[in-house]
């Protein structure tokens, strides 16, 4: 089976919604230039993540149908899959969610966030179901944010049906006071660098997270091997592209197969 690249893209907020999609497609020509095969941005990086307060406009669907349509143009351009944090109205109500472009620029579909954070849930409804997707060799699922953190069965479910690779898009800031990593893994930081880990081993498959660039984070991007250890990771806070060459044959699944529930 064939190593395939991916790229994540570690990427300051964006200033503007605007800029938020000028950025996606900045990204998008510079992973595919790096030989990727598919890029994941953060949690909502187009417009951008709102639910802490960060002074994003209100939704607006003329603008997000736009984005979204430039952003798959963008991966067309560039023959690169794209899976990219968003947010979309469905059923009238607006969901946080990754947008999943073939290299063809096609839409594949959505993975709407299923559980949410409590924090979310005056601004977003919920998604109600989970979806694979294949680039290629690979096959993967997207869990989002506190899906992953908090729920390893949103992981698990991925893998029991296939994905060799589960992507994890998220939203992560420094917090007052809070402890600011120089390393990953540090004991005294948060305990998001382990579950990451945890979720690779616990399941045997590939898992990679990623997170805008923040000065002093908690957490950063990174891809974490099916036998729970680190591959790569972007130095918490540091703006680039993160890239990453997996071995889909080290993907066994067998832990997440043996799992009865």
């Amino acid at each position: 089976m064939p190593s395939v690249r991916i790229a994540l893209a570690n990427l300051p907020f964006p200033p503007t919604p605007d800029a938020a999609v000028a950025g996606a497609e900045q990204a998008i020509a510079q992973a595919a230039r790096q030989g990727a095969a598919v890029l994941c941005f953060p949690e909502c990086y187009v417009p951008g993540y709102r639910a802490l307060g960060a002074p994003v406009p209100p939704a607006d669907p003329a603008f997000l149908a736009r984005a979204h349509d430039a952003v798959a143009a963008a991966a067309g351009r560039s023959r690169i899959a794209v899976v990219l944090g968003t947010e979309r109205f469905a059923e009238g109500a607006l969901r946080i969610t990754a947008l999943v472009i073939g290299p063809d620029g096609r839409p594949l579909g959505w993975q709407d966030k299923v559980q949410l954070d409590p924090s979310e849930e005056r601004l977003y409804a919920p998604g109600i179901e989970r979806s694979l997707f294949t680039v290629g060799p690979l096959t993967f699922g997207v869990v989002i944010c506190h899906e992953g953190w908090r729920y390893p069965e949103t992981v698990r479910w991925a893998a029991r049906r296939g994905a060799q690779l589960v992507f994890h898009p998220h939203f992560g800031e420094a917090e007052p006071g809070g402890f600011r990593p120089t390393s990953y893994g540090d004991p005294r930081n948060t305990f998001h660098d382990g579950a990451v880990l945890c979720r690779a081993a616990e399941n045997t498959c590939w898992f990679a997270t990623v997170n805008c660039a923040s000065a002093g984070s908690p957490t950063t991007s990174a891809v974490a091997r099916p036998d729970g250890t680190l591959l790569v990771h972007q130095p918490h806070g540091e703006a680039g592209l993160l890239l990453a060459d997996l071995d889909l044959e080290q993907a066994t699944l067998l832990l997440a197969r043996r799992c009865r529930t």
